[in-house]
């Protein structure tokens, strides 16, 4: 197993995406690698509270396995390294980062955290409720959202897991990845956790679906997500106005000319 430096951990992108899948899918994750990347590759899965573990390596078009398990293959196709993972477990479930460059310099790509949803297993006792379901904003405007982690324990007052337990994700889209965002508790009382997240709108890239997931009992839970739309300034509305003013002001100056050179020719005359 190669080692890693703590200068390599910190590169480690800030931004991690996430994938959610159901128990039994079939997942491919993939890392985009430059020309100058292609020497050396490998995927590493690391479980919480665990070393991290080579999952597969190679270099340049060549790849081998450092990991047991069938159900696991990588690919390279061009620049694209792919790591394909079948009938996906619970014991798949962790975050996978990729690594590329050459003996002299070797820098983490990205970052997948792979989250397995099992309906079957997940706690009876604990319910998700996110809120709103429709968020509409403008660009500069700061948002609030709501995550809250129900309990039929009312009297249970240590039932609620840490903020860094909580966690909020937008959906990846064609032209967007996933994005995994930090937000904060806002509530603790007996069965009931409230999360939130704050994030200011700077962009279009902004807008899209945002879910919250809440780790408890060994389970992630998650919300069934508010969707977030960026309500563009009514421009042809306002070009309209102004256009409208102008033609007005333009109309009230050819008046007031008119007016001051009849006023004009009647002291002539």
């Amino acid at each position: 197993m190669r080692m890693i430096s703590v200068t390599e951990m910190n590169e480690v992108p800030q931004q991690i995406s996430l994938t959610v899948v159901k128990l039994g899918d079939n997942v491919t994750l993939t890392c985009a690698l430059s020309e100058t990347d292609r020497g050396l590759f490998y995927w590493y899965k690391l479980n919480f509270g665990y070393m991290v573990q080579t999952v597969t390596e190679g270099s340049f078009d060549k790849i081998s396995f450092q990991i047991n398990n069938s159900r696991f293959s990588a690919t390279k196709v061009g620049t694209v390294l792919s790591l394909n993972i079948r009938n996906v477990s619970k014991e798949d479930e962790a975050t996978y980062f990729c690594q590329a460059g050459s003996s002299f310099s070797i820098n983490f790509i990205n970052g997948t955290i792979l989250a397995v949803n099992d309906p079957k297993t997940q706690h009876k006792f604990f319910t998700v409720k996110q809120t709103p379901d429709v968020n509409s904003v403008h660009l500069g405007d700061t948002m609030t959202l709501q995550c809250s982690l129900l309990s039929e324990k009312k009297n249970d007052t240590d039932q609620c897991p840490d903020e860094e337990q909580a966690h909020w994700f937008k959906g990846a889209s064609e032209s967007h990845p996933g994005i995994i965002y930090h937000g904060s508790i806002r509530n603790k009382e007996d069965g009931r956790c409230d999360y939130s997240l704050s994030k200011t709108i700077t962009n279009s890239s902004d807008a899209g679906t945002y879910y919250c997931a809440v780790v408890t009992c060994g389970e992630i839970l998650f919300g069934k997500g508010t969707k977030v739309e960026i309500e563009e300034f009514p421009l042809i509305a306002v070009l309209g106005a102004l256009l409208t003013c102008s033609v007005l002001m333009n109309f009230a100056l050819i008046l007031t000319r008119k007016k001051s050179n009849l006023v004009n020719t009647a002291k002539v005359n």
